[in-house]
C-alpha cells in the first residue's frame, strides 16, 4: 500500500518495520497496522486540529497542567504558539492516561512508542488473531452482554479511583479481544478532581455502556450506577 506520509519517517528510522493496511479512520485519528521490532501493532496518527470532529474540546482540557507557565499562557491566549503546544498536550494526554491506567490494573493497550506526536501500541487480537472488533459492531446474547457490562463497570471503578473519567466512552470505544474487553482511545480523557464536567462526563459514559448492553432496562439503571460510583469517589471510599 501507498505509505502515509506522516509514517515515512518511523519507517526510515526503523521504528516501523511495514505499513500493513489502514485499520480506523476515526474523528481524532487515522490508526494503521503495521509491524514494529517484528510483531504486528497500531500506529495511531492525530489528525491536525482543523481536520478533527471532537466538539467542545474546551470541556476536556479543563485542569490538565503544563509545567512551563510561558507555555500555559501562550495556550490561554491561542497564539500559534500556544496553539501548537495545546495540540501537543492533547495528544501526549493519551500516553500518559494509558500508562495511569496500565499501573491502576484497567485493560488498555500496551504503548510501545510515542514519536513525533504517533503512539505505537499494541495490536488487540480477537479469537480469530485478527484485529479485535469493536463491541458496537457484534450482538451479544443477553447473558453474555451482562458479563461484559460487569467487566466493563468494574473498569470505570478502576480508572475513576486512579481519578480517572474516560470522557467519550461507548461501545465504539472497546475493543472485544481474547482476554475480554479493552478500553481504547483517551485524548479526551479527564483528571477526576480537577475538572468541573468530570461528574457528567462520567454519568454518560456509564450511560452509554449501559444502553447499549441491556437496552431494556439501561435508561433506569445507568444513572444509579454512575451516581453510586461518584459518590463513593468524592467521599474517598471508592475501591477498585
Amino acid at each position: 500500500m501507498p505509505i502515509p506520509k506522516s509514517l515515512e519517517a518511523l519507517l526510515d528510522h526503523g521504528v516501523i518495520d511495514e505499513v500493513v493496511r489502514p485499520l480506523l479512520s476515526g474523528k481524532e485519528a487515522e490508526v494503521y497496522l503495521v509491524i514494529s521490532d517484528g510483531d504486528y501493532r497500531v500506529a495511531k496518527v492525530y489528525k491536525e486540529a482543523n481536520n478533527r470532529t471532537f466538539k467542545h474540546r474546551a470541556e476536556y482540557t479543563e485542569g490538565r497542567k503544563v509545567r512551563n507557565s510561558r507555555d500555559q499562557r501562550a495556550m490561554a491566549r491561542r497564539s500559534s504558539h500556544g496553539r501548537a503546544k495545546d495540540e501537543a498536550a492533547w495528544r501526549s494526554t493519551e500516553v500518559d492516561m494509558i500508562y495511569k491506567l496500565r499501573d491502576a490494573g484497567v485493560r488498555v493497550p500496551i504503548p510501545y512508542h510515542f514519536i513525533d506526536g504517533i503512539l505505537i501500541m499494541e495490536l488487540v487480537q480477537g479469537a480469530d488473531g485478527q484485529p479485535a472488533p469493536r463491541l458496537g459492531e457484534l450482538s451479544l446474547p443477553p447473558a453474555q452482554a451482562d458479563q461484559v457490562l460487569e467487566t466493563l463497570l468494574r473498569e470505570v471503578i478502576r480508572m475513576l479511583s486512579a481519578g480517572v473519567v474516560h470522557g467519550d466512552l461507548s461501545e465504539f470505544n472497546v475493543l472485544m479481544g481474547t482476554d475480554g474487553p479493552c478500553i481504547i482511545d483517551f485524548p479526551q480523557a479527564v483528571h477526576a478532581a480537577a475538572n468541573a464536567s468530570a461528574r457528567k462526563l462520567l454519568l454518560r459514559d456509564v450511560g452509554n455502556l449501559v444502553r447499549f448492553l441491556q437496552p431494556a432496562s439501561g435508561a433506569r439503571r445507568a444513572p444509579v450506577y454512575a451516581e453510586e460510583m461518584w459518590q463513593l469517589y468524592e467521599r474517598g471510599e471508592l475501591t477498585p
